[in-house]
């Protein structure tokens, strides 16, 4: 261990020794960003930052559990990325399907899919759903993995649900004007029945949300750090903890 490892160790103790697990977000929501210019920065392909990205998630689910916190949304794939040139999409598309099977081999977390299937491959949907499946009783962190995922089509979706599920019923759509509400709405997106994350974190320096969890994210707390995903750091975390325990949450008030 050199002397810059050791310094940066006992920093990382020192702020993890003063964070208020009281104060610790139960919720966090993770836009990881920068893998493609972590890549480039260091002389590797995409593949390979992509890759370097993917590994990162089980040391961030590590910090995660030893913090007490209990949801983690990370998103992998938005619908954007279908955009992308196939010679990289593909490639991502298989780091993604291994994390997801090695996140529900690892048996601490609950696998959950959030994002539209049928925009992904076959192979890509049944690699979630047997991952959702195989983890299903595991009493361990919800980790809610965004693949083909977009806010605006999550809202989009859930409208749908919502107007489907009513038209079974045979509520007419002046019934159905006067009766709902946000509930109704909320009852319908992917994380139904889960917490709205407290804090989102985006890693590269980028300071929007690009539309991640519009819907879940109105109260949320927002933590832009500068350093790629796959250079992230157990202290880049606590840091963000602390930022996040440090702040007054009003909710309007």
């Amino acid at each position: 261990m050199n002397l810059r490892d050791l310094v940066y160790r006992l920093y990382a103790r020192r702020v993890e020794g003063r964070l208020d697990h009281a104060q610790v977000p139960k919720h966090i929501g993770v836009i990881l960003d920068g893998n493609r210019r972590w890549a480039k920065a260091s002389g590797g392909t995409a593949a390979q930052g992509h890759q370097a990205g993917a590994d990162k998630i089980s040391e961030l689910l590590g910090w995660c559990a030893e913090t007490d916190v209990e949801v983690v949304t990370l998103w992998l794939l938005s619908t954007d990325n279908f955009d992308r040139p196939e010679e990289e999409l593909k490639p991502l598309l298989g780091i993604i399907e291994n994390t997801v099977r090695n996140l529900a081999a690892d048996g601490r977390w609950r696998v959950h899919h959030v994002g539209t299937l049928d925009l992904l491959p076959d192979h890509t949907q049944r690699v979630l759903k047997e991952a959702e499946q195989a983890t299903a009783d595991v009493k361990g962190i919800l980790v809610n993995v965004a693949v083909g995922y977009g806010g605006r089509q999550e809202i989009a979706d859930a409208v749908r649900s919502l107007l489907l599920e009513h038209a079974e019923k045979g509520t007419s759509f002046e019934e159905l004007a006067e009766i709902v509400d946000v509930e109704h709405i909320s009852e319908h997106l992917y994380t139904r029945g889960q917490p709205d994350p407290d804090l989102v974190i985006r890693t590269s320096g980028e300071q929007r949300l690009s539309g991640f969890m519009l819907w879940q994210s109105a109260h949320s707390e927002y933590y832009f750090c500068e350093v790629f995903w796959p250079a992230f750091r157990k202290v880049d975390f606590l840091r963000a903890l602390r930022d996040y325990a440090a702040r007054h949450r009003r909710y309007g008030a």
